[in-house]
């Protein structure tokens, strides 16, 4: 069956259920909010600071969006592509794209013009769905976008730019009849995009029955049903946002997506609409409990009891960050989903809430998924060594689009090549050490960066760390700390160095440097930027001898 059933169907059974609700923090009265004023404020704010719209408005906009593609030439197999920042009109959007047979092309809302520019050359986009954000930055190529004949426009009938048509205004006049086009499982749904860590991205190419294996694989993960309330704060035009969200389509239950990420809001947001699951990123859990310590936030202005479940995903999460996690909120359920976007997000590998004390594993294979560490001759390795991991479910991409060469690289046969270095303990849990390219190769030993980058992250001090390779004429590499410090405290050198006597010689960072952490909007580390900056760097600083 095809992902959009699911839809469908929820509009059948709760037509008058709300399904997404939009909170703009920005837009919020002026004054102060508790969870008891809360329907006072809706209607205070009107649909500036809360918008919502039931199951039956969300498929009734996805059968208008499609209609209206139709009377622009789309059809089976088309490209279309979605540049918008996290809003209401987002997933509609996305399922009306599906609804004709199309492909939807979800776009990374950091892009700049040449990123814009490739990315929808490469996908051979023939339509685009944009916001405001993104208008200069479209003029800029417009005129290389040379398959696009399309423009919808998300916003104001007078921020329209001349070259789009406005999306609100041109769905109001279509029908709602869902679109006579039969899909089937095997047929292409999406094209998401890799975080370009060596390059300007590559094309990943998914099927309808990828898209629905990740459904089930998230509802079978963390069993929503129709009384939870997911948060939703990390991108949708992300794998791991939109795929967690699929739990709250197979349950017909209510998602909140919330358009801001200060500790604050999200807290507040949990309390006033009553979440149940929420999927934070490592750097949001961290400045959720460095507000909680440093008193700029008291737990008893809110309510949140309710709340269920707070997962990770999308990066290495620190045992130690856990850990401060469940002293604070000791009855919280904790999750983490391994994945990536060749696999259709989280869930090729899963912690299980059963499984907190194997905290600093991603788990075990997760739902419909199976699992191998292989040697560089794609050969299982023995228990306990480390080699790559390999995943192999239906959720496995199609290919890398129009790029035979690097798909080869990485699929062979059913199995998919993460590109992450793993091991498996004798209970049979994965722990990543690693991504392949980010291992330091340091006077023949192999340093893993993750495991220094936990060591470091249980310093009280330290609120987030990369560890890097640089370039050294005696030993190859050496590992340098990029360490950003918590506001409000001082971290020497000395200190970072004393601390480390903890870490074996070798693992222990040979160059220091204080500096801000770059992630992207993911949560991922930008290690490719930290590279660029400082790998080349002559080192100044001591280098201790072994």
């Amino acid at each position: 069956m095809p992902i959009t059933e699911f839809l469908e169907r929820n509009s059948r059974l709760y037509p008058n259920d709300n399904a997404l609700v939009e909170i703009t923090p920005q837009n919020q009265p002026e004054r102060e909010i508790t969870w008891r004023e809360f329907n006072l404020i809706e209607t205070a704010a009107g649909e500036e600071y809360r918008r919502s719209i039931t199951w039956r408005q969300f498929d009734l906009s996805a059968n208008r969006f499609a209609n209206l593609l139709f009377t622009r030439g789309i059809k089976r197999g088309d490209k279309v592509a979605i540049l918008l920042m996290n809003c209401i009109e987002w997933l509609p959007i996305y399922f009306g794209i599906l609804k004709t047979g199309a492909i939807v092309v979800p776009m990374n809302y950091r892009y700049d013009s040449s990123e814009i520019e490739y990315c929808a050359n490469l996908a051979d986009c023939s339509m685009m769905v944009f916001g405001p954000e993104f208008t200069g930055r479209i003029e800029a190529v417009k005129e290389k976008l040379g398959n696009i004949k399309h423009f919808f426009f998300v916003g104001t009938d007078s921020e329209t730019p001349d070259f789009s048509d406005n999306y609100a205004q041109m769905i109001y006049h279509c029908s709602g009849t869902v679109p006579p086009v039969e899909i089937t499982d095997e047929d292409n749904a999406a094209i998401y995009f890799s975080s370009g860590t060596t390059g300007f991205p590559k094309a990943i190419l998914h099927s309808h029955k990828a898209l629905v294996h990740s459904c089930l694989t998230e509802q079978a993960h963390h069993a929503q049903t129709r009384d939870d309330v997911f948060l939703c704060i990390p991108p949708l035009y992300h794998t791991g946002a939109k795929m967690h969200w699929f739990g709250s389509l197979v349950s017909g239950s209510r998602a909140v997506i919330l358009r801001g990420v200060s500790p604050e809001w999200i807290l507040q947001c949990a309390s006033e609409e009553k979440a149940t699951i929420v999927w934070l990123l490592v750097p949001w859990a961290q400045d959720i409990l460095d507000s909680i310590d440093s008193g700029k936030i008291n737990l008893d202005d809110y309510r949140l009891s309710q709340w269920r479940l707070m997962h990770i995903g999308a990066q290495p999460v620190p045992p130690s960050l856990i850990k401060r996690w469940k002293k604070v909120f000791p009855n919280h359920e904790y999750d983490t989903n391994y994945g990536l976007s060749e696999s259709i997000g989280p869930g090729c590998v899963h912690l299980g809430v059963e499984n907190i004390h194997k905290v600093g594993a991603i788990g075990k294979a997760g739902f419909g998924w199976e699992t191998r560490i292989l040697d560089e001759n794609r050969k299982d390795v023995k228990k306990g060594d480390v080699g790559e991991l390999a995943v192999k479910g239906d959720g496995v991409m199609k290919c890398y689009y129009k790029n035979p060469e690097a798909t080869a690289e990485i699929i062979f046969g059913d199995w998919l090549l993460t590109g992450d270095m793993a091991r498996e303990d004798e209970d049979g849990f994965i722990f990543l050490v690693d991504r392949k390219k980010d291992v330091i190769i340091s006077g023949g030993e192999n340093i893993y960066p993750v495991q220094i980058e936990d060591f470091l992250r249980a310093n009280d001090k330290i609120k987030d760390v990369a560890v890097i390779g640089i370039p050294d004429t005696r030993l190859g590499e050496i590992s340098a700390a990029i360490i950003e410090i918590k506001d409000g405290f001082t971290l020497t050198e000395d200190e970072v160095n004393e601390f480390c006597q903890g870490l074996p010689r070798y693992k222990r960072p040979r160059k220091i440097i204080f500096a801000d952490i770059p992630r992207n909007p993911t949560g991922k580390i930008e290690k490719p930027k930290l590279r660029a900056q400082y790998a080349g760097e002559r080192l100044v600083e001591r280098v201790t001898s072994e």
